[in-house]
């Protein structure tokens, strides 16, 4: 049916404004052809007809994600699995029309993989432009290590700590890199240094840290000028839709509209009054550039290994870098006039006082002092928990000493408000069994259960648990994986996530790697503990257990 007046108002907006003021942007005709926008220029919109390059991006917009599938780039150093690919080839997808992507995939379904797969690629194919990667500071130094790890041919450096560059040497120093990694902290202090580059892209991890778009370090990033932008996150919405706006405000500035646009047009039907209709259209304009896999996904289950492993490295808090560099310097003088037995004591000795500084200073100084904030493990610890909790999750975390374990439970009962069950070598029999029991409760949700490595190491079945934490590293295999096998073992019906936390920079790191170099060495690590440590030379040791700068954060 013809509508004479609406006819008559076309006509009046034609000669007012003339044709090309009409002109709508290529955001507009995204919203119309995704079904957000029915209005334009308050006119009633039908129909969107459109062919060549429009068209072709419509089609694939609306149809199901990652359908053309990419060759990973011959420079990535690992395989990626089916949905791997897929969300490899869905960001690429995304990139090359400039448009942002929001990967919201369970954590542990490989995040870190696609997005290094997509930046190899785009080393090889494009302008040589840095990309700027955002994180939380406790996993600065994990991106580093997993680019180094995955895709070497990267030119990978950190703008963090006291020493960065700023102002205009920082411009001049990122042009020979790849990829910068930085802070969510820096965003705004060191705004003007960031926006002196032309990233080629801006990707941001644990992108909830900007669903809050009052916030300085959101409006800050949403400043940056680059050619794409990535998001992600495992919580896309964790409180209420108008996070959602932020994230995408970010990725596909005006998709949405302005944020009073946005909470008048969708955030208040769809949350106050479960608006269908706003619904369906608020998924329509949103869903083509939001992927999230679940672990509990049929399809997804079917690609994953049983047990996956990962390394997680944390940096030291800056007291804990004092108190290291302080023992460092105590045991220097004692060590070259010691021999023998003596030798052996003092070695163990130090590599226990530099573990229990790794894990927490208040585990070293046993001083009953305040835990939080202190130990860069911990900080990881705390995000990875509150992730767990998000998830539905149920998570063992083992540690080697009962002291640490009374922090990690003091710490946990107050910061999750619920008793947290520790299981250690002085609890008695039908205690060690009441507690086994409740934790394999299923009527009974108990998030986290620590545990001490040896007393919960055999003969105790977990399987209610699907995350496995070695809070502190014992460097035995054989002992470590038998803790591990608490939940990985048989009657265990979901996919076990392992995690070991390790202190880059610190003995720690350099002692994982031996081991993870030398066939020879991990199986006289299984023979006789940590002992094989002790015979190393003093030139060895120091090289061993000397603390790198890059260790310590901010």
């Amino acid at each position: 049916e013809v509508d004479q007046a609406q006819i008559q108002k076309a006509i009046a907006l034609l000669r007012e404004k003339g044709e090309p003021a009409l002109a709508l942007r290529g955001t507009q005709l995204l919203r119309i052809g995704l079904g957000a926008d029915q209005l334009v220029h308050g006119l009633p919109v039908q129909e969107l007809h459109a062919d060549g390059w429009l068209q072709e991006l419509l089609d694939e917009l609306k149809s199901e994600p990652g359908q053309h599938l990419l060759t990973p780039p011959k420079g990535l150093k690992g395989t990626l699995r089916p949905y791997q690919v897929r969300g490899y080839s869905w960001l690429a997808f995304l990139k090359r029309w400039g448009l942002g992507a929001c990967l919201a995939d369970d954590m542990g379904l490989g995040k870190t993989i696609q997005t290094l797969a997509l930046l190899e690629a785009d080393r090889r194919h494009t302008s040589n432009r840095p990309t700027l990667l955002v994180c939380p500071t406790s996993v600065v130094f994990n991106w580093k290590k997993e680019a180094e790890r995955f895709t070497p041919k990267l030119k990978i450096d950190i703008h963090h700590g006291p020493d960065r560059m700023r102002n205009g040497s920082f411009a001049r120093w990122a042009q020979n890199k790849d990829l910068i990694i930085t802070s969510f902290g820096l965003l705004h202090r060191d705004q003007p240094t960031l926006e002196s580059v032309k990233w080629a892209g801006i990707v941001v991890d644990e992108a909830q840290n900007i669903k809050n778009r009052e916030t300085k370090q959101t409006q800050a990033i949403k400043q940056l000028n680059a050619d794409f932008r990535i998001a992600l996150t495992g919580t896309p919405v964790e409180n209420h839709i108008g996070e959602l706006w932020s994230i995408m405000d970010f990725l596909n500035p005006d998709l949405l509209g302005s944020h009073k646009e946005f909470k008048e047009r969708f955030q208040i039907p769809v949350q106050m009054f479960q608006d269908p209709i706003a619904t369906e259209r608020l998924r329509g304009i949103v869903s083509p550039f939001v992927m999230r896999r679940v672990k509990t996904d049929r399809s997804i289950i079917s690609d994953l290994p049983e047990k996956l492993e990962m390394k997680d490295y944390c940096r030291l808090t800056k007291e804990q870098a004092s108190l290291y560099a302080s023992v460092l310097k105590d045991v220097e003088e004692s060590l070259m006039e010691s021999q023998g037995i003596q030798r052996q004591g003092l070695i163990l000795a130090t590599l226990t006082r530099l573990k229990q500084i790794c894990n927490h200073p208040a585990h070293f100084l046993a001083d009953q002092s305040k835990i939080d904030g202190r130990s860069g493990k911990l900080i990881r610890l705390q995000e990875m928990v509150q992730e767990f909790q998000e998830e539905g999750d149920q998570a063992l975390i083992f540690t080697q000493y009962k002291e640490m374990g009374d922090l990690l439970v003091q710490h946990f009962q107050e910061t999750l408000g619920c008793a947290v069950p520790f299981l250690h070598g002085s609890l008695p029999r039908n205690k060690r069994t009441e507690l086994i029991e409740q934790f394999q409760n299923p009527s009974q949700h108990t998030p986290i259960f620590v545990l001490s490595l040896k007393a919960g190491g055999t003969g105790i079945n977990l399987t209610r648990a699907n995350r496995v934490v070695h809070f502190d590293r014992w460097w035995n295999p054989a002992v470590e994986n038998q803790a591990t096998d608490r939940a990985f073992r048989i009657g265990q019906t979901q996919r076990v996530m392992v995690h070991k936390f390790i202190c880059a920079g610190t003995m720690e790191e350099r002692i994982d790697q031996m081991i993870d170099r030398k066939a020879e060495l991990a199986a006289q690590v299984v023979q006789s503990g940590e002992r094989w440590i002790s015979e190393l030379s003093n030139q060895e040791l120091q090289s061993l257990w000397a603390l790198d700068p890059e260790a310590v954060g901010d």
